[in-house]
């Protein structure tokens, strides 16, 4: 089962890449929306500003691409810009929108120091394969000025939650076969490697909903 990283001109593109590769699954850099043909996951590494990628998107004609596989239910998962381009808006860029799939916004931290940069403990809020064999609490790697807004952590598809001076915000989220992650599981040790292995482990009902998609399988 092949794996496509999105190439978008940023990002921690070769991070995610040397994950897979030591997990030994094999990958596919997606520049174009012809690289989609052949691949069953996509993860999007997602690093910089939520306008910046919009439009870096755009300019590679893979924004709509990518948008109908989401909606088509396709296993995606978004690491950290990736996760907030799963809403329609952030505050950092008012005039641009994002894939809209997921309910919300995305805000800046009203906090003292920003970026939050470090480990930070993840509390998880209901049971998912994306969390299976990690103990407790685990620590992973986040480095973002801005996050999903706090009133979301209560949604159904909120997975986990993370807490940054005093703001309680969602950490990982879940809908069918769409998974983000606000951390770095490429960055956070054993730990983030074992969630990556669960995700690219996860082989269970898919659903699939082409629509009017055209997409591998429809």
């Amino acid at each position: 089962m092949t794996t496509g990283i999105i190439d978008y001109g940023g990002g921690n593109l070769y991070s995610v890449v040397n994950a897979l590769n030591y997990l030994e699954r094999p990958a596919q850099l997606i520049k174009n929306p012809e690289d989609m043909q052949n691949i069953q996951k996509l993860i999007f590494p997602g690093v910089g500003s939520f306008a910046a990628a919009v439009n870096d998107l755009k300019k590679r004609e893979l924004f709509k691409p990518i948008q109908a596989w989401i909606e088509s239910n396709r296993p995606y998962l978004g690491i950290c810009l990736g996760m907030q381009l799963l809403f329609a808006r952030s505050s950092e860029s008012p005039e641009a929108r994002g894939f809209g799939v997921l309910s919300g916004r995305v805000e800046k931290f009203r906090a003292k120091r920003i970026p939050q940069i470090g480990w930070n403990r993840v509390k998880w809020v209901r049971e998912n394969y994306l969390s299976s064999r990690l103990q407790g609490e685990p620590f992973f790697y986040f480095l973002h000025s801005y996050h999903v807004s706090e009133e979301q952590g209560s949604a159904p598809w909120t997975l986990g939650l993370a807490e940054y001076e005093g703001i309680t915000y969602p950490a990982a989220v879940h809908l069918e076969n769409i998974w983000g992650v606000q951390f770095h599981p490429e960055k956070s040790g054993q730990v983030g490697l074992q969630l990556l292995k669960n995700w690219l482990d996860w082989d269970g009902d898919i659903v699939v909903n082409c629509k009017n998609y055209s997409l591998p399988g429809c």
